[in-house]
């Protein structure tokens, strides 16, 4: 019998200060950016859920949703609160995403999980961005949890600050070009001018 599949889990996050409202609803190329974010998923995992702090925002994708178990950790505390779910769920672990990223490849989240099945705690792709890796489109396992709450303990809130002390598979920027441009795969339209850019991405 073959092990349940991971959570897809998308973090929503809270406020969207520099957006002005729930960046995720915003549309690129005519699909709501959540909507392709989800559709990317799906191809992977057939269970999603939604870690938001305005879960009346996105009621309307009928996604199962949760807040933060513990406010104010930022991404960190999306990807705790996810990793809880899925072990109370009885799952191995999360493939998480931001919510406000419209070009991720379906084929890429399942090189993810291919990892994972491999025995890796933590499968990331390297971005070539200023952390050298994306944390936010990448699998976590529960075997986290104890790491992230030893991470906590510390009061260090760094999204890779547990990485030290678990497995971490990370998946070569050569590899991941395979799959598409790494600033176009994990751009994030946190402002209208990256959405208008994002846009422009999409007609190219």
């Amino acid at each position: 019998m073959s092990p349940p599949p991971p959570f897809g889990a998308i973090l929503a996050g809270g406020r969207n200060v520099r957006y002005g409202g729930p960046k995720a609803l915003a549309s690129v190329a005519g699909a709501r950016i959540i909507d392709r974010v989800m559709r990317a998923l799906r191809a992977v995992t057939p269970d999603l859920v939604l870690i938001a702090n305005d879960a009346t925002a996105y009621a309307s994708l009928g996604l199962p949703t949760r807040p933060d178990v513990r406010p104010g950790l930022g991404a960190l505390g999306g990807i705790y609160t996810a990793l809880l779910w899925a072990r109370e769920a009885g799952r191995p672990g999360i493939l998480v995403v931001a919510c406000d990223m419209p070009f991720l490849d379906a084929r890429l989240l399942g090189r993810l999980a291919e990892g994972a099945a491999r025995g890796a705690d933590v499968v990331v792709p390297e971005s070539g961005g200023p952390r050298g890796v994306e944390p936010l489109c990448a699998y976590y396992s529960t075997r986290c949890i104890a790491a992230i709450e030893q991470q906590l303990e510390r009061d260090d809130v760094h999204v890779i600050g547990f990485y030290d002390d678990v497995v971490v598979e990370c998946v070569p920027i050569a590899e991941v070009r395979a799959y598409g441009d790494p600033q176009m795969l994990f751009l994030n339209v946190n402002t209208p001018e990256e959405r208008e850019r994002a846009e422009a991405l999409a007609r190219e």
